[in-house]
This record gives structure tokens, sequence and C-alpha cells, in this order.
């Protein structure tokens, strides 16, 4: 009876280290970027293969982790989870040089895999974008990957601050903070923004100038950008919602809060595309700053590009904006309920 028990003591032992052994948590050390990286590094190399990558946690304390000029520090791996103790309390920051200036070259993070997942904590890219000259395209989050997931996600930087790069892409962010000046929310696939806090910075030191939200250039998919629930802070510059960037760009802005209604230019979205004047871009449920409704009952806007001139209605109907959610955008995925699963998960793993 006795060897019976000590058996399955020993049993239950070697069950125990072997699961230790799969690691699920990877704890860096607080303050500690180059603990950061390995850490980024040894998920990499642990969740390589898609087909058998199991849920991996990287547990960022708070702190400052400053990359300093490095750039497009990558996560390659699947179903990485990195996460932060707090919007506000940890921090990741790059600096590119000036002359690395590009909306393909500055990322402080760069995401390849698939079923990303970033929460409580702040991505900061540092170059400096009033003495770049025309462009200062630096990203905090570029993802090349599939079904990213953003949670209280803060994104400090001015132009190109947000960008999907896959056409056929599927991602969804909730109650992050994202900060920029133009097209600071760009890119491709359908994308959806819930809750979240976009901020406009000064498009040049003295506040002068026009600030573009977003710059879709959605092809392959059918919803293109949505916001839902969002509010709008606007640091002095005037702004639009969207311009078109390429093929025919989708962005629709849900029950938006303005804080600032009085900063938001006319035609509200800009009629100039890139490349394209063929669009779908929408409001409905605009309200100000004390929840009173301030959408037009009609906005027709004459969009163009060179030649080319589109003519819309920019308001929505009820209709229109009830086919709208996420179990409508994301069918076979619910990042919504994801969500959910995943916070509860870091709630246990930080205790």
């Amino acid at each position: 009876m006795k060897n019976s028990r000590l058996f399955s003591c020993l049993l239950l032992l070697l069950l125990a280290l072997a699961a230790q052994a799969k690691t699920s948590c990877i704890r860096v050390k607080a303050g500690d970027a180059q603990s950061l990286l390995d850490a980024i590094s040894q998920a990499n190399q642990q969740n390589a293969d898609a087909g058998t990558a199991d849920r991996l946690f990287i547990l960022v304390p708070a702190g400052y982790y400053d990359l300093g000029e490095r750039t497009l520090t990558a996560i390659t791996g699947h179903n990485i989870s990195l996460v932060g103790q707090g919007m506000e309390q940890t921090v990741i920051r790059n600096a590119p040089l000036v002359e690395q200036e590009g909306i393909s070259k500055t990322a402080t993070i760069l995401v390849r895999g698939t079923g990303t997942y970033l929460q409580d904590l702040t991505l900061r890219n540092d170059l400096d974008y009033y003495s770049a000259g025309a462009a200062g395209r630096a990203v905090c989050l570029q993802d090349k990957g599939q079904n990213t997931i953003c949670l209280r996600v803060r994104m400090l930087s001015y132009q190109d601050t947000y960008y999907a790069y896959n056409e056929d892409a599927e991602h969804y962010l909730e109650d992050c903070e994202i900060h920029g000046t133009v097209d600071f929310i760009c890119g491709a696939g359908d994308v959806y923004f819930r809750n979240c806090v976009i901020e406009t910075e000064k498009r040049s030191l003295d506040g002068s100038g026009r600030c573009v939200i977003v710059a879709p250039r959605t092809s392959q998919t059918h919803w293109g950008y949505v916001f839902d629930g969002c509010t709008i802070r606007s640091n002095v510059s005037v702004f639009q919602y969207a311009r078109g960037w390429n093929v025919k760009p989708r962005c629709v802005w849900l029950n938006t809060r303005l804080m600032q209604p009085e900063l938001l230019r006319e035609p509200r979205f800009d009629p100039e595309g890139m490349r394209t004047a063929d669009n779908y871009f929408k409001e409905f449920g605009t309200t100000d700053a004390d929840g009173r409704n301030i959408t037009p009952k009609s906005n027709i806007v004459t969009f163009f590009c060179k030649e080319d001139t589109f003519r819309v209605e920019t308001v929505m109907t009820p209709q229109e904006a009830s086919t709208y959610s996420p179990k409508a955008v994301f069918p076979s995925w619910r990042p919504d309920k994801s969500v959910r699963q995943l916070e509860k998960q870091c709630q246990k793993l930080w205790r």
C-alpha cells in the first residue's frame, strides 16, 4: 500500500515537472530591455510551428523598456501574448534615427505570427517627428500577422502609428489608445476598434495644419476599418476622419464621441484620395462630449483623385449601422469572446 502511494506521488511529481518544462509563461526582468528581447526570441523559437504552438505568455512588469534606435522587433511565433502591468506602467519605446524614417522601417513591434495578443502596455515610437521634414512615418505596431488582439494598448507616435499590412487580415482592438497626426491608423484588412480613444496630436509644433486619422487601403475584405463606440480627442489641430489610400477603402465611425467637435473639419472625410476616389466612408450616431447627437442629417461628399470623382452620402441609415458588430465582422473568429478568456488568464498569471 505504501509503495503504491509512493508511486502515485512520484508520478504526480513527474507530471508536474513535465508540465513545468513545457513553458507557458516567460517573465521579463523589470525595466530590462535585453531581458524583454531575450523573452521574445525564446517565445519565437518555442512557438515557431503554427500547428503545435500553445498559448505562451510573456509577462512584462511595470517599467520602461528602452530599445534605443532598434526597429522592427519581431514577434514571429504563434499564439504569443505580450502582457504588461498597465497601459501607463509598462512602456516599450524605441527612437529610430530620422534617416530611418519610413512606414516599413521604423516599427517598435512587428507582428508576423498568428494569434498574437497584446495587453496593458504602451508602445512608443520617439522618432523626431517635427524634424523629419515632409514625412515622419514612425510606426508603433506594424502587423503582418493574422488574428491579432490588442486590449488596453496605448500607441504613441505621429504618422502611421498603427499599420496593418495584410490584405486579408482580421484584427481586433479594444479599450486601446492611439495617438497621431496624419494617416496614423492605416493599412488593409478588417480591423475592429471597440471603445478606443483616438487622439490627434499637433500637426506642427505651432498647432497649424490638418490631421487625418485613418488611411485604409482595403481591397480583399468586406468591412474595412470599423470604429465602434470610440472617443476622439483633438490636441489643437483640426482633423478629418479618413482619406482613401488605395483600391476601394472602407471606414465607418459608429456612435463616436467627439470631445472637440468644433475641430472636425468639413466635409468630415478628406475628399482628396491618394490613389482612389471610390470608397465606403460613413458615420452614424456621432455625439459631442455631453452625449448630444451631432450627426448631420445628410453629408454628401464629392471625393476626387486626379480626374476621377465619386459623389456619395456619408451618413449611414440605422439599418446600415445595425449590420455592424464583432459577430458580423468576425463570424468564425469571435475575438470579443477570446479577449475575455485571455484577460482572465493574464490576471491569474500576475497573482
